[in-house]
């Protein structure tokens, strides 16, 4: 499943890093935690792969 923003994607990356032990899980914030709780590393590494190029920054609505 790919991202559907540029936020979403930064937020997969950043819970995907922790779920790895690259980064401190005290240092994610947001929607970056409840990622990394709640998703496998596959599914993280969907979401932070996606190519960012034509994604809106946030997603409306």
């Amino acid at each position: 499943m790919p991202a559907k923003s540029k936020a979403q994607q930064k937020a997969a990356g950043a819970a995907l890093s922790a779920k790895r032990g690259d980064t401190k899980k005290s240092d994610l914030k947001g929607a970056s935690r409840s990622m990394e709780e709640s998703m496998t590393e596959k599914e993280l590494k969907e979401l932070a792969a996606t190519e960012r190029k034509g994604k809106p920054e946030h997603k409306s609505g």
